[in-house]
């Protein structure tokens, strides 16, 4: 893991959400985008090298919409950057993890994705971030 990727914060309505965060940074979202999959739509916001993401469900059966039920709005995640994500699944398995996601999967911001199960690491979602590859 090389640093903070970004962290991942649950909101119950996003276009409100993006106000006050850009109230808060003094600046606009850099991007806003739908990840059908996972039943979200999120948005980014940059606070000096530091990135935040504002996530909103899509559906009532998404993940961030059981979150949002579960325990309301506030941190959701924290998103590690990996060089290679599929060698530290690997690496983390055979640490005793518990990987949600064996297989990376596509996720929001050009990044494949993987999690760690929370019961393992003190409660914390982490989430494995890898910038996708043009091949």
């Amino acid at each position: 893991m090389r640093k903070i990727e970004h962290i991942g914060i649950a909101v119950k309505d996003l276009q409100t959400s993006n106000l006050l965060f850009e109230k808060l940074f003094g600046v606009p979202a850099y991007k806003e985008e739908e990840v059908a999959s996972e039943g979200v739509k999120t948005s980014f916001f940059m606070n000096g090298p530091n990135k935040i993401e504002l996530l909103e469900a899509t559906t009532p059966e998404s993940p961030i919409a059981k979150f949002l039920e579960k325990k309301g709005e506030g941190i959701h995640h924290i998103a590690f950057d990996v060089e290679d994500i599929v060698a530290e699944i690997e690496r983390l398995k055979a640490e005793g993890f518990t990987v949600l996601n064996e297989i990376p999967k596509r996720g929001a911001d050009n990044k494949l994705v993987a999690f760690l199960h929370p019961k393992g690491t003190n409660g914390v979602l982490v989430e494995l971030c890898q910038e996708m590859r043009n091949e």
